[in-house]
């Protein structure tokens, strides 16, 4: 039960977040889910792969392929555990045959990018992260986002346990503990 109380407040302000944010998101995505998006051009592509490059995107998914093989392994050693050990000889063959496909994932941001800026704020981009305050940015911010991230979690916490108190000094108030 002490591990779902300290799971409960994080949780709990994820998906308060979340929920927030998302109809915000609905709002500002309808009017470009109804225009096409358009075919960026080769040069808007470049400067988005370039940004993608100076913010060393590529770590996010670097191991989006052996991950991918090694969850499907599981999963279908769960489902066929007499075939365990040709699963796991599989495995890497097929880790192989599918090495590289990760680059699309690389491929599909940089359009993302390149359907949300123009060919001149990506170039401005660039030409901002590899400025001084641009490259102190790139370095800072996955400090300041797990900074962020744990005071986030911290007040979560603790409102969690003012929400607590609040809810049995009310029901204290009807004569009933909890």
């Amino acid at each position: 039960m002490k591990n779902v109380l300290k799971i409960l407040p994080a949780a709990t302000l994820a998906v308060g977040l979340a929920l927030s944010v998302t109809p915000a998101m609905a709002q500002q995505a309808a009017p470009k889910a109804a225009a096409p998006a358009q075919k960026a051009s080769p040069a808007a592509i470049a400067a988005a792969k370039e940004i993608l490059q100076i913010k060393n995107a590529s770590g996010m998914y670097a191991g989006a392929v052996p991950g991918m093989v090694e969850k499907t392994k599981i999963a279908l050693i769960q489902q066929n555990l007499n075939y365990q050990k040709d699963l796991n000889e599989v495995a890497p063959i097929v880790a192989q045959q599918l090495a590289g496909r990760q680059s699309e994932i690389g491929d599909g941001m940089a359009q993302i990018y390149a359907n949300e800026f123009t060919e001149q704020e990506l170039k401005d981009l660039v030409t901002f992260y590899k400025s001084p305050l641009g490259k102190k940015l790139i370095e800072a911010e996955p400090r300041a986002i797990g900074a962020s991230m744990a005071f986030m979690n911290s007040w979560a916490h603790e409102f969690a346990e003012t929400v607590m108190g609040a809810f049995r000094a009310e029901m204290r108030k009807r004569g009933k503990e909890v």
